[in-house]
């Protein structure tokens, strides 16, 4: 692999997400106990109260960077080293930001909203809505690029997701509605701002 093909694999916004992530999960982690619900609360993560009935809009971006605990943390950053880059490296590097945040904030708050109108008050944080979002995309951009990208399969990513899903309804800990979401709003922001037809942009 010559140098220039190395730069051009090189994926900054996914690596620096990866990043983000783990420095607010160390700085978590020295100022107190990212196991409990409450403190996570105070720093950020999303409660369906706060967002629905007082407005705390900002929850459902600063939960998108918070983890509970470093097995949270490690399972949702290897993911998202693995399939990030793949995206970044085929829709480019704005319309990536678009597509993880978008959804990761679309998800966090269809999450917020359902657990709102159930009754629900459990705290949630993880980046896992966004990730998912990622899986909805690569999803559209495989069926682009007619089943293959890079090392990427359709039928791997569909069967990843849906393996992920059912697993995800095994544990009662875990948000399948921002996951669900997640996939949703990640495969229709695809849509929108991908066009296969083109080179991505270089941003």
């Amino acid at each position: 692999m010559n140098s220039r093909n190395g730069l051009r694999n090189i994926t900054p916004v996914n690596t620096a997400i990866i990043i983000i992530n783990v420095i607010t999960f160390i700085v978590l982690e020295i100022l107190g106990d990212t196991n409990s619900a409450w403190f996570m609360y105070e720093h950020g993560a999303a409660e369906a109260e706060s967002v629905m009935m007082y407005h705390e809009y900002w929850r459902l971006i600063t939960c998108m960077f918070m983890h509970f605990g470093i097995r949270h943390l490690v399972n949702n950053m290897i993911v998202l080293a693995f399939i990030g880059d793949n995206l970044e490296r085929a829709v480019g590097k704005l319309r990536y930001l678009i597509i993880y945040f978008g959804s990761g904030f679309l998800a966090s708050a269809a999450s917020a909203y359902i657990a709102w109108r159930q009754g629900n008050t459990t705290v949630s944080a993880g980046a896992s809505g966004a990730i998912f979002g990622v899986v909805g995309a690569l999803i559209y951009v495989l069926i682009a690029h007619r089943g293959v990208y890079e090392d990427l399969s359709l039928q791997r990513v569909i069967l990843f997701a849906v393996l992920s899903i059912y697993l995800g309804f095994q544990n009662s800990h875990t948000d399948n509605i921002a996951h669900l979401a997640g996939i949703i709003f990640g495969l229709i922001l695809c849509i929108i701002v991908y066009n296969s037809n083109k080179e991505p942009h270089r941003t």
